[in-house]
């Protein structure tokens, strides 16, 4: 059902961790991962808009700051003052109990890069459009399953030819289908892409980074402990038999 104003259910956001280039293999990052936090309209205005701005209002005195996974863990910036041992432990822990309340829908999608330039050499496909790829079947599946076909989605803007490039990708499996999904089960839905850069301070677009951190960490050794990854891990979708993490090769 939708609401009075006629938007849709639902509303996602994208981010991403690492470098999406197979020309530059980190050895110690070689991920890329994208990914999307899904909202109902409504919850994103009643309780994620509220809840962030009242979580940052405890520590600063206006809600312009920007919850950056890097920062955070650096304590760089407006993050310094959590380099005192006495105050990290406790912003941490508040923060960890807000992503664990909030209601969203997480989808995540890794290209283990080494990996995959070893398995495919030359016929390596371009990490991003993979993970792309992968999340849209499966937002393709949550879509069906709930009986919506709007899905509006803003990604962080990196740049004019970063997001054309993103841009071109995404509507061009928004039209044509997939190898696993065809472009008539795509078609039939309607989710319009728009960029906005950091300086919005858009709360969904936060919730994507610090949800992509963790999920990072754990697909590169899933042995060490992640507590942050074990509360943004009971968001991922289910249902069905189908689930919205993916790890690719």
């Amino acid at each position: 059902m939708k609401d009075i104003s006629g938007k849709s259910r639902f509303i996602g956001f994208f981010d991403e961790c690492g470098d999406h280039s197979l020309q530059k293999l980190d050895a110690d990052f070689p991920l890329f991962v994208l990914s999307l936090v899904v909202f109902e309209r409504e919850d994103y205005v009643q309780k994620i808009i509220p809840e962030i701005a009242r979580f940052k209002l405890k520590y600063w005195n206006h809600e312009g700051v920007n919850l950056h996974s890097r920062d955070i863990r650096l304590a760089n910036g407006p993050f310094a003052f959590l380099q005192v041992p006495d105050i990290r432990p406790i912003f941490m822990e508040e923060l960890s109990n807000l992503m664990d309340r909030l209601p969203y829908r997480l989808f995540v999608s890794g290209i283990k890069k080494q990996a995959h330039v070893n398995k495919y050499r030359d016929n390596a496909a371009s990490p991003y459009n993979l993970a792309l790829t992968f999340t849209l079947e499966r937002v393709v599946h949550f879509l069906e399953g709930v009986g919506e076909n709007d899905l509006p989605i803003v990604a962080e803007s990196r740049g004019k030819n970063e997001d054309n490039d993103l841009e071109r990708v995404y509507f061009k499996i928004m039209a044509e289908g997939t190898d696993f999904h065809s472009a008539e089960r795509f078609k039939k839905l309607n989710c319009p892409l728009t960029f906005r850069s950091k300086r919005y301070n858009i709360a969904g677009t936060q919730m994507a980074d610090l949800c992509a951190y963790p999920c990072a960490r754990n697909i590169l050794d899933s042995t060490k402990q992640n507590k942050a990854f074990d509360i943004v891990r009971k968001h991922v979708y289910q249902r069905a038999g189908v689930s919205g993490w993916k790890v690719f090769p």
